[in-house]
């Protein structure tokens, strides 16, 4: 059976899962038009996880996809995390604001969250995906043995191969074009920055597995294309940020629509991971100094964009968006998921 016939799915179509993006309302809103709808709870914790899954399946009887950070475990360390204060202070200071007196792990890894598998378990989502890595074979068994399918990101032809060993059923091909962060095992190690197209066909060749394109889609014809590669489905996030039922503020959605978005590019210095995100003030800052950790460096990201928005600054915000950023389009999520079904076709 194929991947769109064991989802259900009408279309060859994922929702992309972007934190703080993709809603219960914006997910149940693209399963009923027959792609597959995502949200993302790698951000929040069991309570908050149930509580999206829930509202999510009030909304719609379609299988629908929960995404998991399964990033390394974060090492405080008091001194790279001073100095990355102090590199923000004089930010601060323009936004009369106190700089934080210390920083936190504001999330944990999948890795780390025993309570996360448990409600996993609970719930039975029909698929589960994750970024950043994988977690360890006895929680993979468990989710299996719950019946869900499992997804993961990679970002070269080696961790596809950790993927398949692993036996997980599908594979993401995060192209160097998508929005978020870079869902690399290894932040540290050498990235050869495989574009979508590159980086789908190589793993159709390498692996058995279903593959997914995803980076730098936004339309009908993206998908087309990577169908034609031998990719199983497509997957797409930056396209529906502009939906209205997405967790995008008016600040984002305005930069989205500007000329920021012709010039995306990468920085570590919101989360402590790469991600790409719309040309901003927060995407100026690397090279200026380390920052902490991930995810120990977004508390103090957090913590400026609330200093800056209470002065009417939105510079500093967390705008996530792919290389495809100026084919966005301002429409409900089920409309644009009926605009690509017609693209396709065309």
């Amino acid at each position: 059976m194929d991947l769109l016939s064991r989802l259900g799915l009408s279309i060859p179509l994922v929702q992309a899962p972007m934190a703080g993006v993709s809603t219960p309302e914006m997910a149940a809103a693209v399963c009923n038009a027959g792609a597959l709808g995502s949200i993302g709870v790698g951000a929040t914790d069991a309570a908050g996880a149930r509580a999206m899954i829930h509202a999510l399946r009030a909304q719609t009887e379609a299988a629908f996809n929960v995404n998991l950070f399964v990033h390394a475990t974060p090492r405080p360390d008091p001194v790279r995390e001073a100095a990355w204060l102090d590199t923000l202070a004089p930010l601060f200071a323009e936004f009369d604001a106190p700089v934080p007196s210390g920083l936190r792990i504001i999330y944990r890894s999948f890795a780390d969250d025993p309570d996360m598998l448990a409600t996993l378990l609970a719930e039975r989502p029909p698929v589960v995906s994750f970024h950043f890595g994988l977690p360890a074979p006895d929680m993979l068994a468990a989710l299996r043995g719950a019946g869900c399918l499992l997804m993961a990101s990679a970002t070269s032809p080696a961790e596809a191969a950790i993927i398949e060993r692993a036996g997980i059923d599908v594979i993401v091909a995060q192209g160097i074009e998508a929005g978020g962060h870079r869902g690399m095992f290894d932040p540290d190690a050498p990235d050869d920055a495989l574009g979508t197209f590159a980086l789908t066909r190589l793993l159709v060749r390498q692996t058995r597995l279903p593959v997914i394109a995803a980076g730098g889609i936004m339309d009908g014809a993206g998908v087309r294309a990577a169908l034609e590669l031998g990719a199983a489905a497509a997957q797409l996030g930056t396209a529906f940020i502009a939906c209205p039922e997405s967790g995008a503020d008016a600040a984002y959605r305005a930069a989205l629509m500007s000329d920021a978005a012709h010039h995306t590019r990468f920085t570590s210095a919101i989360s402590g991971r790469p991600a790409r995100c719309l040309a901003n003030r927060f995407s100026t800052l690397d090279g200026d100094a380390r920052p902490a950790a991930y995810p120990i460096a977004y508390d103090a990201g957090k913590a400026l964009n609330a200093a800056a928005k209470q002065k009417g600054e939105h510079g500093f915000g967390a705008q996530w968006a792919g290389q495809g950023a100026p084919l966005a389009r301002a429409m409900p999520a089920g409309e644009l998921v009926e605009t690509i079904r017609r693209e396709i076709r065309r």
